[in-house]
């Protein structure tokens, strides 16, 4: 018993020295990752010369923050895990996961009533309080409702698996009309259009850029030049021609889908990194093209007045028009419901991206998309025209494009070339990633994830309190999409949704899951 005693003793301690270095480990690698880029900050002084402001204080508590984390883990929450036991091998539920207790039925009712009641009350306890406490009493409101959210997503998760894309369509048809019901049209405007137009433009791009990615295998670097493409198209016609957006929809559509055919020629040879550096090249030659060539694009002022979308003509959005939407129905004017019609469209367009995209899978071309993916040689020997199959990817890609290029030009009403910088092809690729190649499914969350996520950052304004007036948190977002992407590469490497579907079966249909296979070996 004494024997058995001290080994437990002298077990924990030995848990605690590994604990205490893997948390200075952690320190040091905190510490040479954030110096520059928390621990210092250009700034400029009286004389407008560059100067460096030191923020060691931020930088300690970031330090010490990530050795904590760490110490913890090793010291409770690693030897937490290691003890359980699946009961369920097709679930993988655990007997007393962290989960369950978190998702019990007294959180539910704690979680529910605070939703409730700050809902009803929430606004006037905000205006009572001050906006110093009315920012947390905000956030508590919305932790609520994401608990109950994710309860009901914890315990109904089969049947929400199996009835995902139905479930999820119904949720993006009424998300406008419950904003509007939760905080009125006036209100509502942030969230439909920064939460709901915002992502949807990233799910379409993204799908689109999959097409070429996921599914053909095409590493594109320079897709944002396709999004230049169609949003430029829209802008210059429809402000000297006067065309209606629905004339120029598809025009745009197929001007991205030219460009696309003629990038594919170059690159027909390439492949791997080479490829990569060529696209990168045109998306980088087409915005300096938009810079430059200022007879035509104005330069780097760019194109402003960008007319708005009717529909079809019959209902306008402009105040001044006659047939303005607020004078047809006779309603209140707002500006919510351009917003809404707008959300609405994208939706539509998302929707045409994607059954598209699961027609064109089950046909000749995506099954040869496929097959150029796999092994462009096998795919060769097996009689595959390799080069219309590369430049059938590039151009439907494209297509989406300028589709979601035309539509941002009409939502933004001004177009420039600061919009289509590189580092948007990153995060439409970095999309594509994290969701799962392939996936359409992974694809849409990993864009809720990432832009959504950005969104949210830039509206946690309380993070200023905590760390002085001068943080300015959507600045950090791409640290966060860094550690997101390892993240995801580490325990998911296929992304989110890692599976490999066939689009063409012999007898049984089965999806090769991502931890049995290899990159390129699928």
């Amino acid at each position: 018993m004494a024997l058995a005693e001290s080994s437990k003793v002298a077990g924990g301690e030995n848990n605690i020295a590994k604990g205490l270095r893997e948390a200075f480990y952690a320190s040091l690698i905190a510490f040479f990752m954030f110096v520059l880029l928390i621990g210092l900050k250009t700034d400029q002084n009286i004389h407008n010369e560059l100067i460096l402001v030191p923020r060691w204080g931020l930088l300690a508590a970031v330090v010490a923050l990530t050795a904590i984390g760490r110490f913890v883990h090793v010291i409770y929450i690693a030897p937490f895990l290691a003890e359980q036991k699946v009961v369920d091998a097709k679930s993988g539920l655990l007997p007393t996961t962290i989960a369950k207790r978190f998702f019990s039925k007294r959180n539910l009712i704690i979680g529910a009533v605070t939703a409730a009641v700050l809902l009803a009350v929430g606004n006037d306890i905000q205006a009572a309080v001050g906006p110093y406490w009315g920012v947390y009493v905000g956030m508590v409101r919305g932790f609520a409702i994401v608990y109950v959210i994710a309860w009901a997503i914890f315990y109904y998760r089969r049947f929400i698996g199996a009835h995902s894309y139905s479930i999820g369509f119904t949720l993006l048809v009424i998300y406008p009309v419950a904003m509007v019901a939760l905080f009125g049209f006036q209100g509502s405007l942030k969230w439909v259009d920064n939460f709901g137009i915002q992502i949807l433009i990233y799910v379409m791009l993204a799908w689109g850029l999959n097409i070429v990615v996921g599914l053909a295998g095409l590493l594109d670097l320079g897709y944002v030049a396709f999004y230049a493409v169609g949003a430029y198209s829209y802008a210059l016609l429809g402000t000297h021609f006067g065309w209606s957006f629905w004339i120029l929809l598809p025009a745009a559509g197929a001007m991205a889908a030219l460009w696309g055919v003629i990038l594919g020629f170059p690159v027909l040879r390439l492949r791997g990194d080479y490829l990569a550096i060529v696209t990168l090249a045109f998306g980088e030659i087409i915005r300096l093209v938009l810079i430059n060539w200022r007879e035509v694009t104005n330069g780097a002022a760019g194109i402003s007045g960008v007319p708005k979308i009717s529909f079809f003509g019959l209902i306008s959005f402009n105040v001044s028009d006659p047939n303005y939407v607020a004078k047809v129905f006779g309603i209140a004017q707002s500006g919510a419901y351009y917003k809404i019609f707008l959300y609405y469209l994208i939706l539509a367009l998302c929707v045409l991206t994607a059954f598209v995209t699961v027609r064109l899978r089950s046909m000749p071309v995506g099954r040869a998309w496929e097959a150029l993916r796999e092994d462009e040689i096998a795919c060769r020997s097996l009689g595959i025209n390799t080069t219309t199959t590369k430049l059938t990817a590039f151009a439907t890609g494209a297509m989406f494009g300028g589709f979601a290029g035309s539509f941002f030009a009409a939502r933004q009403g001004f177009v420039s070339p600061e919009s289509f910088i590189f580092l948007e092809s990153a995060i439409i690729l970095a999309i594509v990633v994290l969701g799962g190649m392939g996936s359409l499914g992974g694809i849409a969350v990993a864009s809720v994830v990432m832009i959504g996520g950005t969104e949210i950052l830039r509206e946690m304004q309380f993070l200023k309190m905590i760390f002085g007036p001068d943080f300015t948190p959507e600045l950090y977002r791409m640290l966060l999409f860094g550690v997101a992407m390892v993240i995801v590469m580490v325990w998911k490497p296929r992304g989110f949704v890692g599976s490999r579907e066939p689009t063409a079966f012999l007898k049984e249909r089965k999806a090769v899951s991502g931890e049995f296979t290899k990159e390129g070996h699928g």
